[in-house]
């Protein structure tokens, strides 16, 4: 074992040992094993060097590496725990985990708030809501006009800014989902409670197979 592991840290920066990933978060040594499967084919969609750069997972998540997208970059970025543009397998792990229909809601709920906190000031503003909520349905290939958006937005603040101080904050937001569950939809990813048996069909919106065509 201790060879193989050596050899896979080589071929993979950043490799952990399945079961010690499988302590840290909500998946099982199984999943986890199932998960450095994908890891490995993402990984060398691209560049074969272990790791994924934003091209690798805008191609995994939305099948184009051409097209530039908001909710892929942020992704990117929180999954890019060391801010160093690439994403190792253990950040790739601990970072999926907050999808997992097991996770805690806390955990769902804090991931989400940063999600929509574009410029990490620790508040959500109405810009941010409304750069994320366009990129969002430009992906889903909708199209509201500029009308309606504010619409939405003023909806939301009306209800989410209860200080009324134009932005929305940790407390605030948490209350907010609270009341409207329907958002924290996208935070969960079903199959990944499945993965050993659903693999390679991939966690967003891709499949892993097309990845390597």
């Amino acid at each position: 074992m201790g060879c193989f592991q050596s050899t896979v840290r080589r071929q993979f920066p950043g490799y952990e040992d399945p079961t010690v990933l499988a302590a840290q978060t909500a998946f099982s040594v199984s999943e986890v094993e199932a998960l450095f499967e994908l890891f490995k084919i993402i990984s060398s969609s691209v560049v074969d060097d272990g790791l994924i750069n934003k091209e690798e997972l805008h191609l995994a998540l939305f099948k184009n590496r051409k097209k530039e997208n908001l909710f892929a970059n942020r992704i990117f970025d929180l999954f890019d725990v060391k801010q160093k543009g690439l994403i190792d397998f253990g950040d790739f792990v601990r970072s999926l985990s907050v999808f997992h229909p097991n996770a805690s809601e806390q955990d769902k709920i804090d991931f989400s708030f940063r999600l929509y906190d574009l410029d990490g000031s620790g508040f959500i503003e109405r810009q941010e809501v409304k750069r994320m909520l366009i990129a969002l349905l430009c992906e889903s290939e909708m199209r509201l006009s500029d009308e309606t958006i504010e619409v939405i937005l003023d909806k939301t603040f009306l209800e989410a800014d209860v200080n009324q101080d134009g932005k929305i904050d940790k407390c605030e937001w948490q209350n907010f989902v609270s009341r409207n569950p329907s958002l924290m939809k996208i935070m969960n990813l079903p199959y990944l409670k499945d993965i050993t048996t659903t693999f390679p069909n991939f966690v967003f919106n891709s499949e892993v197979d097309e990845i390597a065509t």
